[in-house]
């Protein structure tokens, strides 16, 4: 049976896609000044070892920008400052509200698939898959219905600017302040967004950020921007993902598509084989505070790691007959959304867009298949595994 890998060639230059395990686990690579990390169990060590492992590694990074677009970054903080942070933010993403916004979600999806169908040629990562999380995210954030069309404008020339560029490799330093410099009008938007909030707070996360106070301190309006910017592009970027894949994945099965098509209480594994199968953040960064040993090779302290998610969630160790696609897969100890105190804050509510769009799509169309003279195109860069655009045809 030819896998989803297989049948589209995604990154042909990863052999761990397509079953082929490195000699070694633990490998360094000159071009990025970087270890890179493929076993499950290594993996999972480093993610959950935040004092061993940190996230701070711009330090390291071939490219350094100014620190005003770190600031408030909570993908680069450790402790005291990341559980500061993230339980600022983890009201609004509580299992509890997080079901509270499924009417919310199917209202938004239904329109998208309306504006859909009077389409002759459809993309459903351009039509569907990117504006239903971003439309989401901007309402939990507070962004005025006045703005939307902009916001959307904005939020999409970011993710192209960024597409395909490593703050690892050095010779892409001037099309990383490129992007960054394009990125400016957004960070306006949000400077002026916040100071609204500071004058006349509302009941969005915003104005919550902007109030938030703990210990005698406050959120700089610097840190709400940065951090209002992550989420926004880890928010929409991943679940645009999952719903792309979910798609890939399920044509390239169709017994297994007609299951969920008959059973819907099968989408949560289903999401879940997806994201294990296309992990969609593929690798994340991570530094050694002191000298450790990973799959028997001794690492200084001061260097930079990458373990590889996506590896990881194929290791034959871990998973039995990790290359077939299985939505009943269970156990299915998967890392899309990492592990530990850095476990993606907005896994459940990028799970529940899952469920909902693809409950609603499959309700809508009878027929749902990738087009065959127009196949779909993955992000070019490799720390990303998803479709970028996904051409169908429904009926």
């Amino acid at each position: 049976m030819t896998s989803v890998v297989d049948l589209w060639n995604i990154h042909p230059e990863l052999g761990w896609l397509r079953g082929q395990r490195p000699e070694s686990e633990v490998v360094f690579d000159e071009r990025y000044n970087s270890w890179l990390i493929f076993g499950y169990q290594d993996t999972l060590d480093i993610i959950s070892d935040p004092k061993t492992f940190s996230n701070k590694t711009a330090q390291l990074a071939a490219v350094q920008i100014d620190e005003s677009f770190t600031e408030g970054d909570i993908s680069q903080m450790d402790a005291p400052d990341h559980p500061r942070f993230r339980k600022a933010i983890a009201a609004a993403f509580t299992p509890r509200l997080v079901a509270s916004l499924e009417a919310r979600i199917a209202e938004v999806a239904a329109g998208l698939l309306d504006d859909l169908q009077a389409k002759d040629d459809i993309d459903l990562v351009r039509d569907f898959a990117y504006p239903l999380p971003v439309i989401v995210i901007a309402d939990l954030l507070g962004i005025p219905n006045s703005d939307r069309e902009m916001f959307m404008a904005h939020s999409s020339m970011a993710i192209e600017q960024m597409n395909g560029l490593s703050f690892l490799d050095s010779e892409q330093e001037a099309d990383v302040g490129y992007a960054v410099e394009q990125f400016m009008p957004m960070v306006q938007y949000m400077r002026d967004q916040i100071a609204q909030r500071r004058q006349h707070p509302g009941g969005d996360l915003l104005s919550s950020l902007a109030q938030h106070e703990a210990d005698g301190q406050r959120f700089t309006d610097n840190e709400i921007v940065n951090l209002a910017n992550i989420l926004l592009g880890a928010g929409h970027i991943t679940t645009t993902m999952l719903l792309g894949n979910a798609v890939v994945c399920l044509d390239a099965n169709p017994e297994q598509f007609e299951q969920v098509r008959a059973d819907r209480s099968l989408l949560p594994g289903a999401i879940d084989e997806v994201l294990r199968t296309l992990s969609p953040s593929a690798a994340v960064s991570r530094r050694t505070t002191t000298d450790v040993e990973l799959g028997g090779v001794k690492i200084p302290a001061e260097q930079m790691l990458l373990p590889w998610l996506a590896a990881a969630n194929r290791d034959p160790r871990k998973f039995a007959d990790p290359e077939t696609f299985d939505i009943h897969r269970s156990p299915n100890p998967h890392l899309g959304f990492g592990h530990g105190v850095h476990y993606c804050i907005g896994s459940h509510l990028a799970k529940q867009q899952g469920r909902i769009a693809l409950d609603l799509l499959m309700s809508r169309f009878d027929k749902l298949v990738i087009d065959p003279s127009n196949p779909p195109k993955f992000f070019p860069t490799t720390d990303l595994i998803g479709v970028q655009s996904l051409p169908v045809q429904v009926g």
